[in-house]
């Protein structure tokens, strides 16, 4: 079994602990700066090829200028991101703007900053045209429908996802941009989610390849472009092989080779949206253990919960802990670790096999940098911790405060009770 190692020390957590109160989030300059570089290299065969950050896996301008500072552009799906990316500096085609059921003031705004829009529907083109205009570069999301399977392992249900186009409608929607003025085409489409396999980004590229071919043919419009979106995910479990984005790129530039090119399309631009495989392997939760329950089980009580991190609550989903200062201990105690939610899913690991824990313990709760954060609520009046990076130079950066409780209160309109609310005790 592979081990998951933290990218901080123990005593260089345990300092930043005592600058920053816990729970906060901490992320690695150098861990996201070299993944970046790698994929621009997996790529590198395609010319006009660009990975789009997804915006809402890590919603943090000075997460996104970095990626910039790495020559990756901004995928947003709402009004807020798409003022983000403009803010850290993306500018035009640098953004495309991913959305649904998009709301009239999303797309004036897209098109007010000249970003690729991305239609979700073909109704999205009439609607677009009433709300603002219709640009001369435009891309349509595709849903084939039914299950998206490879070697008959279903991955995922394309069929039950409320996104895209049918195969019918890409072509309909195709001649309609055209019949308005549309010059350039992009085509975009997302068929599973966290893949943990080589062979996703080639199988879904085949696809793509193949339909592009045919909306040419059928509608004469021209492809500048394919957007991969994103789906390439990392290995949550330690016992689980990490995927090898120099293979898959290499998968690509096969299917490339074999489709598009003899098709006359070779210089078609590749792109990709990839959230979770840029950040979540260089972003961790760290909490401190603050109370133990003995009673059906062992409960290890921590200072965060699910507003901090939500998928083990919501999705199942697996995060390896790691008890700083005790990597090589044995893992021979059995225990939930929870957090302070009166809900009994506010759990970040079910019968887990850890080292005994000490009261005053950092827990570095791993693969928390993509929809970690993004996902934080404030059920219960729990307040969103900092987040914190970790920068090249061993030096920690604080990039967003956390919440205090006069946040909470500020936006309620009309309050009666006086400024003693809005005030942060």
């Amino acid at each position: 079994m592979a081990k998951k190692v933290p990218f901080v020390s123990e005593e260089k957590l345990a300092a930043i602990a005592q600058q920053y109160a816990t729970p906060f989030y901490l992320y690695d300059e150098a861990g996201i700066r070299k993944t970046a570089r790698l994929v621009n290299q997996a790529f590198a065969w395609n010319k006009g090829f660009k990975e789009y950050f997804a915006v809402k896996a890590t919603p943090n301008p000075s997460i996104l200028q970095i990626l910039r500072e790495e020559g990756c552009g901004a995928d947003c799906s709402s009004y807020t991101e798409l003022l983000m990316a403009e803010a850290v500096g993306f500018k035009g085609d640098e953004i495309m703007f991913s959305s649904n059921d998009t709301p009239a003031e999303d797309f004036q705004l897209a098109r007010k900053l000249n970003v690729t829009i991305n239609l979700d529907d073909f109704t999205h083109i009439e609607f677009l045209a009433q709300v603002a205009d219709i640009p001369t570069t435009m891309s349509c999301r595709y849903n084939p429908g039914g299950n998206f399977a490879i070697a008959n392992n279903i991955m995922d249900n394309p069929g039950e996802a409320k996104y895209g186009m049918t195969r019918q409608q890409m072509t309909e929607a195709y001649k309609e941009l055209l019949a308005k003025g549309v010059e350039h085409f992009g085509m975009h489409a997302f068929l599973a989610s966290n893949t943990v396999t080589n062979d996703y980004y080639p199988e879904l590229a085949r696809i793509l390849f193949k339909v592009a071919v045919e909306l040419h043919e059928e509608t004469g419009a021209k492809l500048d472009f394919i957007n991969l979106s994103g789906g390439v995910g990392i290995a949550y479990r330690p016992e689980e092989a990490e995927n090898d984005i120099l293979a898959i790129g290499e998968g690509v530039r096969q299917a490339f080779e074999e489709i598009l090119v003899p098709a006359g399309m070779g210089d078609v631009k590749i792109f990709t949206e990839m959230g979770r495989y840029m950040l979540a392997p260089h972003g961790a939760l760290v909490t401190k253990v603050i109370h133990f329950k003995h009673t059906y089980k062992e409960y290890v009580g921590v200072d965060a919960c699910a507003a901090n991190l939500m998928r083990p609550a919501m999705y199942g989903s697996y995060h390896h802990i790691t008890v700083m200062g005790k990597e090589n201990q044995p893992c021979d105690h059995c225990y939930d670790v929870t957090g302070g939610l009166c809900e009994n899913n506010d759990k970040f690991a079910v019968d887990r096999m850890l080292p005994e824990i000490e009261k005053g313990d950092l827990l570095f709760i791993h693969d928390a940098g993509a929809h970690g954060f993004a996902m934080g609520y404030n059920y219960n009046g729990k307040l969103r911790s900092a987040e914190l990076l970790l920068r090249e130079d061993g030096t920690t950066q604080m990039i967003r405060r956390a919440e205090t409780v006069a946040d909470y209160f500020a936006t309620f309109a009309g309050c009666p009770f006086g400024e003693s609310l809005l005030t942060d005790k």
